[in-house]
């Protein structure tokens, strides 16, 4: 990282306005509240005090009221500007919070909110937005992600939840102690649309067992973050999940065709919504993204700023059973006749370890036993193959933990992440 330069560019901004910046590769921004009131998110700033933003950094600062904010640091861009949606967001939320109240006096549940849309319109920051207004007003939400190719609650390749009870960090997001993850094991939901849908309906079971568990988080309700895949089988992925979780209100970012689609298809008393995005939001490349997973994965090892030390050790093939979810199909022409085709999207493949692994990522499964339902178990933590000895029955392994793992059933995701730390 470019060290950070002593002069800063000050920035007043209006009421109802924003600073939007990004930082450039390779660098790190610092911004600091001079005066008055800002947010990030739904985030409130502390004044004068010194906040960092690694690089590729997107963000933006709002004020309700006006401020005065130092950035220091090489941007790729940096400006202010009045066309923001953040009015029609905390409308939102204020509508939200008239359901929670409402559940609050009948004891029932809070609202359940599917947050949709195409790829790059912000919609995990609309759900940050929203959950972070909600624990300003003393709610629990939970937070769910069924974006496979971000994974914020573990990694790529993951989908999970958690319940929030304290607004995110400005700088490291919300505070991820105890997320309940399921690994799925490729970086897109069209890989295998079955475990996918599978998973989905999995984690709304739980999600209702939690609800169930504390009348708090049942009137803080559920915000879910979906993926930018809407067309075809992404579409009817999402109609499973709206169905899954139970959902009362869908909000659809910037895609007036999808929220045509989805009022003409889901009953009456789903309440569809169609918001802007803000105007900030860009379209990311396929090298984007690919680099964006890699960040996520050097970070859940390393830590946003390089702060976490991570742990490489050996590990005997003999000591750990290794599978993946889901086997190719056999075309008919291959099966005996009369025999109808197996759909083995779901089923457990063991593995015999092998110099194929090298790179990929492991998750390692809460399961005990093999005779377990592993597939449905959700996962403890990640490990990553650094290197393998065929020869000695052993490969080498980075984990954010020392050894030994915590347990020895470990499932292969179609990811690789190369270690060059």
């Amino acid at each position: 990282m470019s060290e950070i330069p002593d002069e800063g560019q000050e920035f007043k901004l209006q009421a109802n306005s924003e600073l939007r910046f990004e930082v450039e590769a390779k660098a790190m921004v610092e911004i600091e509240m001079i005066e008055g009131q800002a947010e990030m998110f739904g985030t409130e700033l502390a004044k004068n005090r010194k906040y960092s933003f690694v690089s590729g950094s997107k963000i933006a600062i709002f004020t309700w009221h006006g401020c005065v904010l130092q950035l220091r640091g090489k941007t790729e861009v940096a400006y202010m500007s009045k066309e923001t949606p953040m009015t029609v967001y905390v409308n939102t939320h204020a509508a939200l919070e008239q359901m929670r109240e409402k559940a609050e006096l009948e004891n029932t549940r809070g609202p359940r909110i599917l947050v949709v849309g195409p790829v790059d319109v912000g919609k995990s920051t609309l759900c940050r937005i929203l959950v972070n207004y909600a624990v300003r007003l003393g709610r629990s939400p939970v937070l769910a992600d069924i974006d496979v190719g971000q994974g914020n609650m573990g990694l790529p390749g993951t989908i999970g939840a958690l319940v929030v009870e304290r607004t995110a960090d400005i700088e490291e997001g919300f505070q991820q102690t105890a997320p309940l993850v399921f690994h799925y094991g490729h970086k897109s939901a069209n890989d295998n649309l079955q475990l996918y849908n599978l998973l989905v309906s999995r984690l709304a079971e739980i999600i209702n067992v939690r609800c169930e568990q504390s009348k708090k988080v049942n009137c803080s309700g559920v915000i879910i973050n979906t993926a930018g895949w809407i067309r075809g089988a992404g579409y009817e992925a999402l109609k499973q999940a709206a169905g899954a979780f139970e959902v009362d209100v869908i909000c659809v970012l910037d895609q007036e065709r999808l929220y045509n689609q989805l009022k003409s298809d889901l009953p009456d008393f789903v309440k569809i919504v169609l918001l802007p995005k803000s105007g900030g939001v860009v379209e990311r490349s396929q090298a984007t993204r690919a680099e964006s997973r890699d960040n996520r994965i050097r970070e859940y090892f390393y830590g946003l700023k390089n702060n976490f030390f991570p742990h490489s050790f050996d590990v005997k093939f003999n000591d750990v059973k290794l599978f993946k979810v889901g086997a190719p199909s056999l075309p008919e022409s291959c099966l005996p006749l009369g025999m109808k085709v197996i759909d083995n999207q779901t089923k457990l493949v063991p593995l015999l370890p092998s110099n194929n692994l090298l790179h990929h990522i492991l998750s390692v499964s809460a399961a005990t036993t093999v005779d377990q339902d592993i597939v449905e178990t959700n996962v403890l933590g990640f490990i990553v193959v650094t290197g393998v000895d065929v020869e000695k029955g052993l490969f080498t392994v980075l984990s954010p933990s020392p050894r030994p793992l915590p347990k020895n059933i470990l499932l292969v995701m179609d990811i690789q992440f190369m270690d060059i730390k």
